[in-house]
C-alpha cells in the first residue's frame, strides 16, 4: 500500500467507525427479547462474511500503471506499448509488468519505460542488495528505497544524474527510465 496514503486511510477508517458507533449507541433501557427468539434467528457468521464485498487485485497493464492522460498523450503521438516481464536483474516478478512506450515504426532510442510489480519484503531486500553489489546506488527517504544505475554509466542521460531507477515501497516496486519518471507510475486500479 502507498505509505503516504496509509495514515490518511487509517484516520478515515477510524472516523467512520466512530461515526457509526455514535449512531448505534445503546438506548437507556434495553428492549425485551421475545420468548420465541432462538439462536437460529441470529445471523450466521457465513451470512455476515458473504455480505462483505471482496475485490481481486487488478492485473497491471501498460495502460493502468500510468495516468490515462499520459497514455492518451503517447497514443496521440502514434506511440504504442511493448509489454515485457518485470525483471530486477535476473529475478522475474511474475505478477508485474514492464512497458516500453515508443513509435514502433521508427528505430529509435526515444522511448519511455515504466514498470510495476507486487513484491514481498524478502525479495525486495535481496533485489536491493544484488543491485547495489553490481554498482547501483541506493538512496532512502520517506517515499521508499530508490535504487538507481550508477551515474557514471549514464553518458549524459537522466535528469539530475538519475537514469534507470527502481523505487521499493510497502509491498510493491516501481521502475522507470529516470527517477523523475517514477512519479508517473501508479498502482494498477
Amino acid at each position: 500500500m502507498n505509505r503516504s496514503r496509509s495514515p490518511l486511510l487509517a484516520a478515515a477508517g477510524l472516523l467512520a467507525a466512530l461515526t457509526l458507533a455514535s449512531c448505534t449507541s445503546m438506548p437507556e433501557t434495553a428492549p425485551s427479547v421475545a420468548a420465541s427468539a432462538t439462536a437460529s434467528d441470529a445471523p450466521t457468521p457465513d451470512a455476515a462474511a458473504s455480505s462483505t464485498p471482496t475485490t481481486d487485485p487488478i492485473d497491471p497493464t501498460c495502460e493502468n500503471i500510468i495516468p490515462t492522460s499520459t497514455v492518451d498523450d503517447f497514443k496521440s503521438l502514434g506511440w504504442t506499448s511493448q509489454e515485457e516481464p518485470f525483471r530486477i536483474g535476473a529475478t522475474t516478478l511474475d505478477d508485474g509488468i514492464q512497458c516500453k512506450w515508443g513509435d514502433a515504426k521508427v528505430a529509435s532510442d526515444r522511448v519511455q519505460i515504466f514498470g510495476w510489480a507486487p513484491i514481498d519484503d524478502a525479495t525486495a531486500q535481496q533485489a536491493e542488495k544484488d543491485l547495489v553489489a553490481s554498482g547501483w546506488k541506493l538512496e532512502r527517504d520517506a517515499t521508499g528505497d530508490y535504487v538507481t544505475e550508477n551515474p557514471d554509466w549514464l553518458g549524459g542521460r537522466g535528469a539530475d544524474g538519475y537514469g534507470l531507477t527502481y523505487l521499493f515501497g510497502d509491498g510493491w516496486v516501481k521502475f522507470a527510465d529516470t527517477r523523475q519518471s517514477l512519479l508517473l507510475v501508479e498502482t494498477p486500479q
